[in-house]
C-alpha cells in the first residue's frame, strides 16, 4: 500500500534501493545533496547534472518534466545520514517561480517498481528551489520524509543553508550543467563575456525573497496535516529568522500564533541501541519539531502510525494464514476420495498447523513492536505538558497559568483490540477548526448499553465540563470565554466546578429566553467579527464587543429550542470556528428526530466523542476503528477545582 504523506509527515522503507520519480509539467533539474548528522554538506557530496553519479546516488545529467533519480543506501559514504531531494528552476525558466505552476509530484518506489510513498509538493510561492523530500537514517532504520521546503533564492539559498561557503559560484555551475545540450551554446558565449551569471539559478547569491525563504504561521489545518519536517539545526545564523506569512490585518486573529510550516530542526540523535539487535531506547522528544512541545505533538502522532501499519500488518498476515488454508484444504477434498481416511484428515491437519504457525509468526512480530511502542509510551507520557497530559498526570498538580496557547488539546485516548493496555493521547488541534458533540446516548459499545439512560447523560455532562475546564486552564488569561445554555437546569451537579470557581462569562442560561438571549448575542459577535475580518476593518468594531475566544456549551439539546433557536445553532457551528466562536454540544441524536434531515448537516460538523469507551473513530488511512475513551478527572480528585481557581485569580490579577 502507498503511503500519501502530507508535509512532515515520515514513512519508514522497507528496501535500501530506491527510486525517486519527480513529475512536474516543466523542467526542473533534480540535486541530491548527502549530509552528516550535523546538517552539514561538501561540494563532492552534491550529485547535480554536472556530476550526476556519486557512490549509491545518481540523478539525471539534465533538467526534464519527469525525473528519476536513483539511491543505493547501502553504498552512500559512510557518516551520510541524510539525502535530501532538491528541485530547482533552471536559469532563465518559465516559469520563473515554483506557484506559478502545477504542485511538483514526487513517488518513492523501490527497484523493483512498488511504490512505497508518494508526497504532492503543494502550497509554494515564489520559491525558485525547493526540497521535495529527505530520505534519513534514525535508529539504523531508513525512512522518507515528506519536506516541501522552498528557497526564494534558488539553489544558492539552499547550498548556503547546507554550509557551502562557495554557494553561490557552484549553484551556478550546477544550473549551467543542468541544459540541454543543444541549449548550452549562448550560455558558454555569455561566458566569454564576464556574463556566466546569465546561467545562474534566478536569485542565485541574492538576499531571500521574504515570506518565501521558510514560511511561518499557516491557516488550521485538519488533524492529518502536521507540522513540516526539520531543516539542519547547523544552519547559519545569518539565516533570517520564519516569515510570519500571510495573516489577517487588525487586531483579530484567530490563527495559531505559533504554528508554522517551515521545516523545523531535525529530531535530536537518539542514543545508540545496547547491543546489535536491540531495540532503540525510547526517548521523549524523539521527533522534528521546533518546541519540545511540537517535538512531543509528532512523536504521539508517529507512535499512532507505528501502531495503526503494526496492525494492519498483523491483520493482514491473519487474513492471508486463514485464506491460505482454506485454499489448501479446499484443493485437498476436491478429490471425494480424500474425504475420507487417514490421507483426507492428514491434509486437513496440515493446512491447519500451517496456518498456525504464519499467524504466531505474525503474533511474535506484532508482539515486538507492541513492546517497543509500549516502552516509548511509558516514556513519553510522563513528558507531555498539561495541555497534552491526563487528569492523572503530576504536570497539573504543577499547574502554572500559560502565556501562550499550545499548539493542540488532548480530548481522550484511543486504542486498538489487539492490545487495550497501549493507550495513545487524542490530540485535536488548537483553535479548534470544528465544535465538539458529546452524545449522550445509547451507542452500541458494551459500556453504553450497560448504564441507563439517566447515568449516560450525567456522564456526557461531566465529560463536556473536563474538556471546557481543558480549554480554559490551557488559554492565557482572558482570551477564553465560556458560556453554557442548560435549559432545564439538568446538568446542574456536573457544571458545578465551572459555577463555583467563576470562570464562566455568565451563568448557565435557563429556559427558552435564555437560549434566545445568549444565542442572539453571540450570533451579533459572530456577524461583527466576520464582517470586520471581510472587509480589514477590524479597528471599526463597536466598543465592547468580546473579540476574545468563546465557548458555547449546549446541554440536553434541543429542549428549549424553537426553529429560530436551531438555525442560530446552525449558524455557529458553521460560521463560528472561523472567527473564535467554538460549540461543545451535549446530546443525545434520538432528541431530535424530529427534526428529520434538517439537522443532518450539524451532527455532521462536529467531532463525536463519547462519556464511556466506544469503537467509533476510524482513521482514513488503514481504516482502523479505534476505541475512544474521555479525558475523564480521577474519582475524588479535586485537581480541576485548583486548576480553575488559579484560571480566576490569574484573570483577576490581569483585571480580565
Amino acid at each position: 500500500m502507498t503511503a500519501e504523506l502530507v508535509r512532515g509527515q515520515n514513512h519508514p522503507l522497507s528496501h535500501t534501493r530506491l527510486e525517486i520519480r519527480v513529475s512536474t509539467g516543466h523542467p526542473v533539474l533534480a540535486c541530491v545533496s548527502c549530509t552528516d548528522a550535523g546538517g552539514v554538506t561538501r561540494e563532492d557530496l552534491v550529485a547535480h547534472p554536472a556530476s550526476p553519479v556519486l557512490p549509491g546516488v545518481a540523478v539525471p545529467a539534465e533538467s526534464g518534466s519527469t525525473s528519476r533519480c536513483t539511491l543505493d543506501l547501502d553504498a552512500v559514504p559512510e557518516g551520510v545520514e541524510q539525502l535530501s531531494v532538491l528541485l530547482a528552476l533552471p536559469g532563465r525558466a518559465v516559469p520563473e517561480r515554483f506557484g506559478a505552476t502545477a504542485a511538483p509530484f514526487v513517488s518513492v518506489a523501490a527497484a523493483g517498481g512498488e511504490e512505497l510513498a508518494s508526497f504532492t509538493v503543494s502550497g509554494l510561492g515564489a520559491e525558485t528551489a525547493v526540497v521535495a523530500v529527505e530520505v534519513y537514517r534514525r535508529s539504523g532504520i531508513w525512512k522518507v520524509r515528506a519536506v516541501g521546503q522552498g528557497y526564494a533564492g534558488g539553489l544558492a539559498e539552499f547550498f548556503a543553508d547546507q554550509g557551502l561557503a562557495t554557494a553561490r559560484e557552484f549553484a551556478g555551475a550546477v544550473t549551467a550543467a543542468s541544459a540541454p545540450a543543444d541549449a548550452r551554446t549562448e550560455p558558454a558565449r555569455l561566458g566569454t563575456h564576464g556574463d556566466t551569471a546569465g546561467a545562474s539559478a534566478p536569485g542565485a547569491g541574492q538576499a531571500p525573497a521574504a515570506g518565501a525563504t521558510r514560511p511561518g504561521n499557516t491557516p488550521l489545518g485538519d488533524p492529518a496535516t502536521p507540522p513540516g519536517p526539520g531543516t539542519s539545526a547547523a544552519a547559519p545564523a545569518s539565516v533570517p529568522e520564519p516569515d510570519p506569512g500571510p495573516r489577517p490585518r487588525g487586531p483579530i486573529d484567530y490563527s495559531h500564533p505559533g504554528r508554522r510550516t517551515a521545516a523545523p530542526p531535525p529530531p535530536p540523535a537518539a542514543p545508540e541501541p545496547a547491543a546489535p539487535g536491540t531495540p532503540p531506547v525510547p526517548v521523549a522528544g524523539d521527533a522534528s519539531g521546533w518546541s519540545m512541545e511540537e517535538r512531543l505533538y509528532n512523536q504521539v502522532w508517529g507512535m499512532f502510525e507505528d501502531l495503526a501499519r503494526a496492525v494492519a500488518a498483523y491483520r493482514s498476515a491473519v487474513e492471508f494464514a486463514e485464506s491460505r488454508m482454506d485454499k489448501e484444504l479446499d484443493q485437498a477434498l476436491a478429490d471425494p476420495r480424500a474425504r475420507i481416511g487417514s490421507g483426507g484428515e492428514a491434509a486437513r491437519a496440515a493446512a491447519r498447523a500451517k496456518c498456525e504457525e504464519l499467524t504466531d509468526r505474525a503474533r511474535q512480530a506484532l508482539d515486538r513492536d507492541l513492546a517497543q511502542l509500549t516502552a516509548e509510551s511509558g516514556v513519553v507520557e510522563p513528558a507531555l505538558p498539561a495541555a497534552y497530559a491526563r487528569w492523572d498526570n503530576p504536570v497539573w498538580h504543577a499547574y502554572r497559568v500559560p502565556m501562550e496557547i499550545p499548539m493542540a488539546l488532548r480530548i481522550g485516548d484511543i486504542h486498538l483490540p489487539e492490545d487495550t493496555r497501549l493507550r495513545l493521547p487524542l490530540l485535536v488541534r488548537l483553535p479548534l477548526e470544528r465544535g465538539l458533540w458529546v452524545d449522550g446516548g445509547r451507542s452500541g459499545s458494551d459500556a453504553g448499553t450497560a448504564l441507563d439512560e439517566g447515568t449516560l447523560r450525567r456522564l456526557a455532562a461531566e465529560t463536556a465540563v473536563a474538556l471546557a475546564a481543558r480549554l480554559i486552564a490551557v488559554y492565557p488569561p482572558g482570551e477564553f470565554s465560556v458560556h453554557v445554555i442548560d435549559p432545564a437546569g439538568s446538568a446542574e451537579g456536573p457544571l458545578a466546578p465551572l459555577v463555583e470557581t467563576g470562570v464562566l462569562a455568565s451563568p448557565p442560561a435557563r429556559g427558552a429566553e435564555g437560549v434566545r438571549s445568549v444565542l442572539a448575542r453571540l450570533t451579533e459577535r459572530v456577524d461583527l467579527v466576520s464582517m470586520a475580518v471581510r472587509g480589514d476593518a477590524a479597528d471599526a468594531l463597536p466598543p465592547g464587543v468580546d473579540t476574545s475566544e468563546q465557548l458555547l456549551i449546549v446541554n440536553d439539546f434541543p429542549h428549549g429550542f424553537d426553529d429560530r433557536a436551531v438555525n442560530q445553532l446552525r449558524y455557529l457551528a458553521d460560521e463560528g470556528p472561523s472567527v473564535g466562536v467554538h460549540l461543545l454540544m451535549v446530546a443525545d441524536r434520538e432528541d431530535a428526530l424530529a427534526y428529520g434531515p434538517v439537522l443532518d448537516p450539524l451532527w455532521r460538523s462536529l467531532l463525536r466523542i463519547t462519556p464511556v469507551p466506544d469503537d467509533h473513530l476510524a482513521d482514513p488511512w488503514v481504516r482502523h476503528c479505534w476505541t475512544f475513551e474521555p479525558a475523564a478527572v480521577p474519582a475524588g480528585s479535586t485537581v480541576l477545582h485548583q486548576v480553575l481557581e488559579q484560571v480566576t485569580a490569574a484573570r483577576r490579577s490581569w483585571g480580565r
